[in-house]
């Protein structure tokens, strides 16, 4: 295959990404865009050089143009169009979270495994060039075992209300919308051990707190201020089967001074940040010791990691080489989370 034609599904905000690293990639072209407001549709395929314009994402889907589809929709969608596209002999990247439910998950991994199809799920962290070298270092067995990791991102003030805030269509709050990331990056990191318990609590106490002034925060297009159904904050432990935990904490708003990011990972012979940045803590000479790796960037570098993820999938599509992130993973990551909002809507804890 030479150029690879592309067709994205989805022109809100996230396409940006993907478009702007298809451009990029001297091996894919923006050939068609899709979207159900026509003239937002219209606007991408203008500034990407996109052929075609669809408002039905069947149709872009019949085009036997398109070779591969980016998914950038509401996450209600991701399995009915990642499921469509792969029938319809399109390579497939979708956006995280691979859908709402572990039921759709699975009914994606079918389809993947009956397509013979490349489907990659966008966990767009585990394409950080210091994502990588961690990666290494502990394959390498530079940490030994990894047993326990802890992840925070919290939000004071961070509800982007619109279909992010509905249920119905994001499928949750904070914890499917970006304690996805960092619950993905550890288990990622920790060898991807197979989960088998979790215990859970979510919250919902404050709202999208719209009556809040002087403080700016990101609104999605369709903000509404009256509509928010999901919940502010999620904590959860998840347990492995090797022995291995993993705690984490994710919230849209809170009672916070400010946003809270971290990120680190417990070995037996050392261990590692990497939000905000990337550190190695390790022993030489039975002297404690930080690392601080010499990378182009300090800690997570959105531009970089998304170009890796486009570019990566673009050689699986081009080699037949299974993704970075497949299909098994996305149905793992869907379980986990799943089974956070089973346990704290039973207050209990569930295995998994």
């Amino acid at each position: 295959m030479d150029m690879i034609r592309i067709g994205v599904i989805g022109t809100g905000s996230i396409s940006g990404m993907h478009l702007n690293a298809y451009r990029n990639n001297p091996q894919t072209v923006v050939y068609a865009v899709c979207d159900l407001n026509e003239e937002r549709a219209r606007v991408a395929a203008a500034e990407y050089g996109a052929e075609k314009v669809y408002t039905d994402y069947r149709a872009l889907l019949a085009d036997s143009g398109v070779d591969a589809v980016s998914i950038c929709t509401w996450n209600n969608s991701h399995a009915e169009i990642s499921i469509a596209a792969l029938k319809a002999g399109k390579h497939v990247l979708v956006e995280k979270p691979l859908c709402r439910t572990l039921e759709e998950a699975v009914q994606v991994q079918q389809a993947v495994e009956e397509s013979g199809k490349i489907l990659q799920v966008g966990f767009v962290r585990r394409y950080d060039a210091n994502v990588q070298l961690l990666q290494k270092l502990a394959g390498a067995g530079e940490f030994g075992e990894i047993y326990y990791a802890k992840a925070t991102t919290l939000r004071r003030l961070g509800n982007p209300g619109g279909w992010f805030s509905d249920i119905e269509r994001s499928g949750g709050g904070p914890l499917i919308d970006i304690g996805v990331h960092v619950i993905d990056l550890c288990w990622y990191l920790m060898g991807r051990p197979k989960p088998v318990s979790v215990s859970a609590n979510t919250y919902r106490k404050l709202g999208n707190r719209a009556n809040v002034e002087n403080l700016s925060f990101y609104k999605a297009a369709d903000y509404d201020a009256a509509n928010n159904t999901v919940e502010d904050l999620a904590n959860a432990l998840i347990r492995f089967e090797n022995g291995a935990s993993l705690l984490v904490d994710v919230s849209f708003t809170l009672h916070a001074k400010e946003d809270g990011r971290s990120v680190s990972l417990y070995g037996e012979k050392g261990g590692f940040e990497i939000d905000p940045e990337t550190v190695i803590v390790s022993e030489r000479a039975n002297t404690i010791v930080n690392i601080y790796p010499q990378t182009d960037h300090k800690g997570f570098d959105f531009n970089s990691a998304f170009q890796n993820e486009i570019d990566h999938f673009t050689h699986c599509v081009q080699s037949g080489s299974q993704p970075l992130s497949p299909v098994q993973d996305g149905v793992a990551i869907m379980r986990i989370l799943s089974g956070i909002y089973e346990s704290a809507a039973k207050r209990e804890e569930v295995k998994l």
